[in-house]
């Protein structure tokens, strides 16, 4: 499919850097050593095999990529579990030396066995957003190769996650984008047609609507640190169709580190955005289509004054109980 890759209002950081953006693409049916292979052939370097279910390749033209089932007890490496016990004295080191013996022999069989619902994830390395349409042919190739998107199974919720550089690091760049993103939700779930199975697992929950309500008054400006607390009062989950915990945490990490204790968040400049599906095998989807749905949300948290406008008109639907029109309307707005 020729779709253009669309250039968001902020192409690079405040020090005239390129952004880039993060692509994670979780998929069935290839196992790692195939799907790294793949990789590879596309844009070459190094296949580093580190266990049955995780490959890396490193060295390519656009930089390192990990592939791996996601799912942590397929892999080799230390649990809190595992360190409790090595402090348990003689007696339970010797007991879980003897488990430990057991879980790694059945290691390969436990990934086997996951890879069945369990997904299969790429990640790529940062790409500069110039450069967004060179992962395409790795869509294309991993579809060739059998890999199977969440469409192929009603087991199957997989998703294609977006990390956009953020262009600035203040608070009204990173509100403002969050205003976008509440107003457009309604419109970008119509049009990704979110699979139902990845609904149902609540990694991509909706903001609460009193949240987005809140959020999208004109008249809402708080500091960062404001900000960062009414998010989590109102979201204390990572679960949601737009996590911005990774870039609380590299904004305010004391902050964040106070008033949240997840070991699986990551600090990074980045929004993480997690809505679209992950659609390979199918020939009418591309990564330009979603990525240019994303720029829709920038090129509207750009424009203030028609964000400010559509805040006043969402909370007016809301009002009125009518925010299943919601979708349709910002859909309208965008086409003016």
């Amino acid at each position: 499919m020729d779709t253009a890759f669309r250039t968001p209002p902020h192409s690079t950081t405040t020090d005239g850097a390129p952004r880039t953006v993060g692509v994670e693409v979780e998929f069935a049916n290839l196992d790692a050593p195939s799907a790294a292979a793949v990789v590879r052939s596309l844009y070459g370097g190094a296949l580093e095999p580190e266990d049955p279910h995780r490959c890396r390749v490193t060295g390519t033209r656009l930089g390192d990529f990990a592939v791996e089932l996601d799912m942590r007890s397929a892999h080799p490496g230390k649990t809190e579990e595992d360190k409790a016990e090595d402090a348990a004295g003689p007696l339970g080191k010797a007991v879980g030396k003897a488990v430990d013996g057991v879980v790694e022999a059945l290691r390969p069989w436990w990934g086997n066995i996951g890879s069945l619902v369990m997904p299969f994830e790429i990640a790529a390395p940062p790409i500069p957003i110039d450069r967004l349409a060179e992962l395409e042919p790795l869509f294309a190739a991993l579809s060739a190769q059998g890999a199977a998107g969440t469409d192929a199974s009603p087991l199957f919720a997989f998703g294609l996650h977006l990390n956009p550089q953020v262009a600035r690091t203040d608070g009204d760049y990173v509100l403002d984008h969050l205003k976008a993103f509440l107003l457009l939700a309604p419109w970008l779930r119509r049009e990704i047609r979110v699979d139902p199975t990845r609904r149902l697992t609540g990694f991509i929950a909706a903001f609460p609507v009193d949240y987005a309500v809140k959020v999208v008054d004109p008249a809402y400006r708080p500091d960062l640190d404001g900000l960062i607390g009414d998010y989590l009062e109102a979201n204390p989950t990572r679960n949601r169709e737009l996590d911005l915990f990774p870039l609380f945490a590299h904004l305010a990490p004391e902050t964040m580190a106070a008033k949240l204790s997840d070991p699986h968040v990551r600090p990074r400049p980045t929004f993480h955005y997690r809505l679209p599906n992950a659609r390979l095998g199918d020939p009418d989807w591309s990564l330009a289509q979603d990525w240019n749905r994303w720029v829709a949300v920038e090129e509207l948290a750009a424009d203030r004054d028609r964000l400010d406008a559509l805040g006043t008109d969402f909370r007016a639907f809301a009002a009125r109980e009518a925010l299943d029109g919601w979708a349709a309307e910002a859909g309208r707005r965008l086409a003016v």
